[in-house]
């Protein structure tokens, strides 16, 4: 049975392993769970592809995972401050997806809720859509993008219902 509650950061943590793709909470440099991104620098966990609205700055949150090289693939809407994701992005260093900020939310969404994919009208016509099954709703052409799958999950939270 899954844990809801746990008492500490070790503890939210335990089981990570290398490989694995995380969803991390937060917009920009707000609400970002970065106790859980400090435990993850700290075990140096490597080959993690992350799932975030955007990576923050260079020298807090996911910009530190980025900085040692931890994080393989980014998914996220923008890159942001971050001159180091920047940098790692255009050398091809790093594997990004960018995708549309409501799309990400929904893809995120949906794999909660048990769907294996969505249909949206945000990209539709561009590059984005390139190789994607798409489909008219009711005149309107739309873009099948997959729910997003994830090992582990992280928010920021000052109190938390155990339900």
């Amino acid at each position: 049975m899954i844990r809801k509650a746990v008492a500490n950061v070790e503890d939210a943590l335990e089981g990570i392993k290398d490989g694995m793709t995380l969803m991390l909470g937060g917009f920009g440099l707000s609400g970002i769970p970065e106790n859980a991104i400090s435990e993850l620098v700290r075990l140096n966990v490597k080959n993690l592809t992350c799932i975030s609205n955007n990576a923050g700055v260079d020298d807090f949150g996911l910009g530190l995972l980025l900085h040692k090289k931890q994080i393989d693939k980014m998914i996220s809407s923008y890159v942001g401050e971050n001159a180091e994701f920047e940098r790692q992005m255009l050398s091809e260093e790093l594997e990004v997806e960018l995708v549309p900020q409501g799309t990400l939310a929904a893809r995120c969404q949906a794999a909660q809720q048990g769907f294996p994919a969505i249909y949206t009208p945000a990209g539709f016509g561009t590059e984005v859509a390139e190789g994607k099954e798409t489909r008219e709703f009711d005149g309107k052409m739309y873009v099948l993008e997959k729910a997003f799958k994830a090992d582990f999950s992280f928010v920021k939270a000052w109190k938390g219902d155990k339900a």
